[in-house]
């Protein structure tokens, strides 16, 4: 199994170029050749799919060349997560044993019972919305974005630094790209709150509180047009035992030692994203503040 894995990498992951290759067409399609709300919405799709490829991008793909892969997916469609802090972020993430750790964790979405209590109640209220599935696909955009501003400005390090610097140049373009279009400025920043919104269908369930850390990640076994936007992150697990893996081939992966993957994160598995959108639309899937934290 470990060679088969391993030989997955060898040579150029040809279906995630020609991916970013439909995916840039998909969004200039939705710039310059759709009415305008079609526009909108194929556009936030073609986002959240870029955000996507990012992300394969981040663990190797498709070039053994990390530069060159970098230099296929820099432009930030999605406009306020710099692409270079994404990257060191998620790599952080990937840090299994910290996996949901409200501190060093930096894509967990629980706070600690000391930070919970001392919020406002207002602000209460509003990460309480925010942990269903209805709120974080309305509000959880912009909730995220402010949490992610208020944790880069207070990091105050030189790679934070130089991640937003170059991320200014990286946004002019896209900005430059946006102006030269038909549509207006105003309607691109709703696509890409839809391209974030769709997004957050996917890290809503993605980890859970548990005291193993290989019990922390999600199995949604039919992930449909979500596990393609998704590039099969619905299989969660699976990507973090074998993040270098491509995502076309996750699912053979799965289904050949399924028990096992499913042993492995202690049945945290959903049939399908319908199921997800029942069980949790109106109601909090998780507690705001991480019901196993210890200090």
């Amino acid at each position: 199994m470990s060679q088969r894995i391993t030989g997955a990498r060898a040579g150029i992951a040809w279906p995630t170029v020609w991916l970013i290759i439909a995916c840039y067409l998909a969004w200039g399609l939705a710039l310059w050749a759709m009415p305008l709300w079609l526009g909108v919405v194929f556009g936030g799709v073609a986002i959240a799919l870029h955000a996507s490829l990012q992300h394969e991008v981040i663990h190797g793909h498709p070039f053994t060349q990390q530069w060159l892969n970098d230099l296929l997916i820099w432009p930030p469609l999605m406009l306020v997560v710099p692409y270079a802090r994404f990257k060191a972020t998620h790599l952080a993430h990937h840090h299994d044993e910290v996996i949901t750790d409200p501190y060093d964790d930096p894509e967990s979405n629980f706070l600690t019972a000391e930070v919970w209590r001392s919020l406002p109640a207002a602000v209460r209220c509003i990460l309480r919305m925010n942990n269903t599935l209805a709120g974080r696909l309305c509000i959880g955009p912009l909730v995220g974005m402010i949490g992610f501003f208020i944790s880069e400005w207070r990091v105050r390090d030189a790679s934070v630094l130089r991640g937003w610097a170059w991320h200014v140049p990286a946004l002019t373009a896209v900005l430059a790209v946006v102006g030269a279009s038909p549509m207006p400025l105003w309607s691109y920043l709703i696509a890409a709150y839809v391209g974030m919104s769709i997004l957050k269908l996917r890290t809503y369930l993605e980890h859970r509180a548990h005291e193993r850390a290989s019990g922390r990640s999600v199995i949604v076994e039919r992930g449909g047009v979500f596990g393609f936007l998704f590039l099969n992150n619905n299989l969660h697990v699976v990507h973090h035992m074998h993040p270098r893996v491509a995502w076309y081939r996750l699912p053979a992966l799965y289904r050949s030692r399924k028990d096992h993957y499913q042993q492995r994160n202690g049945g945290y598995v959903y049939a399908s994203y319908a199921e997800v959108f029942m069980r949790y639309f109106w109601r909090a899937k998780d507690p705001v503040a991480h019901p196993l934290w210890r200090r």
